[in-house]
């Protein structure tokens, strides 16, 4: 009995590099070269092709085009690449801020994968203090995108951080929370609300994303109630507008009484708000009574029939 033997073939990484255009062309022809590479090889072998390119080109541009394209095919060996590449141990672009940027969209294309082994690496890089800021944002972003369960206290710990000098990675660490949606992350966020308001009150950024995650994940207590009825006094605009939503999409049954004194709030574009939400909860009645009734301000009275020309007629 005669056994077919399949020998696999060995790619030339040489020669494809060469009819690629590596030397002697622009980095978007490469890019189009390589592309085109997938209508003569295998899906395994094109896989492999963009790994080796991964680690060994050190061009910035064709190095983000061989990332995306690599993308659509979500292999576990490019993953493993992409995750070394994060943590800086495969990289060799001279340039330190083409290199942030380069990690940066690595670290995207991971949260692509939707691959929970991968959240020790962000975890990490997250954490790590003295990493670039664009690197830790991005490294949030993906931990709240790939969704699993095991990043959330760590990235509680990390908004409550007194100590973090970034705003902008705690309001990613919130962000991240509500794009997770897990319930365990209300009570801590709910401590957060009500603890040293003095110094939360530097944060309004902050509030603002914790209030959105609260109406994200959206549990009906008494505690989260009282903080986005304390919000709605809040000095930030943006924070009481946050609250209004959450609101509104809640099941409070004070959440139309609490959402109508916000009508006569001072910031017209909290009383716009205000006005919508109780359209959303309410129907035509409050645009009526926005019309009709004094106390009510021009402004807010022009949104109403402006409301009631639009959805009404």
């Amino acid at each position: 009995m005669y056994v077919l033997n399949v020998v696999k073939t060995v790619l030339n990484f040489d020669e494809i590099i060469s009819k690629c255009g590596f030397e002697t062309e622009a980095p978007q022809d490469v890019l189009k070269h390589l592309a085109a590479l997938e209508e003569f090889y295998e899906l395994d072998e094109i896989v492999e092709i963009y790994n080796y390119l991964l680690k060994n080109v050190k061009d910035f541009e064709i190095l983000s085009g061989i990332v995306r394209l690599a993308d659509s095919h979500k292999s576990e060996s490019t993953l493993a690449i992409l995750v070394d590449t994060l943590l800086g141990k495969v990289i060799e672009i001279s340039d330190d801020d083409d290199c942030i940027n380069y990690r940066v969209l690595c670290t995207k294309s991971i949260s692509n994968y939707k691959d929970a082994s991968s959240v020790g690496a962000l975890l990490f890089c997250l954490n790590n203090k003295s990493e670039n800021y664009k690197i830790r944002l991005a490294c949030a972003d993906a931990l709240g995108r790939i969704g699993d369960r095991y990043a959330v206290a760590p990235l509680i710990d990390v908004v409550k951080d007194e100590e973090e000098k970034s705003v902008y990675v705690k309001e990613s660490a919130a962000f991240a929370l509500g794009l997770i949606g897990d319930k365990s992350a209300v009570e801590p966020l709910v401590s957060i609300m009500e603890a040293k308001q003095g110094f939360w009150d530097k944060f309004s950024f902050l509030k603002e994303r914790i209030i959105e995650v609260l109406g994200k994940i959206n549990i009906k207590n008494d505690r989260v109630l009282k903080v986005l009825k304390d919000s709605l006094m809040d000095a930030s605009a943006m924070v009481r507008i946050n609250a209004i939503e959450a609101l509104m999409n809640s099941e409070y049954e004070e959440a139309s009484s609490l959402i109508h004194s916000a009508l006569h709030d001072t910031d017209e574009e909290v009383q716009r708000n205000a006005l919508i939400a109780l359209y959303n909860i309410q129907g035509r009645d409050v645009l009526d009574e926005v019309i009709s009734l004094p106390g009510y301000s021009d402004s807010l009275k022009e949104e109403a029939k402006n409301i009631l020309e639009e959805y009404e007629e």
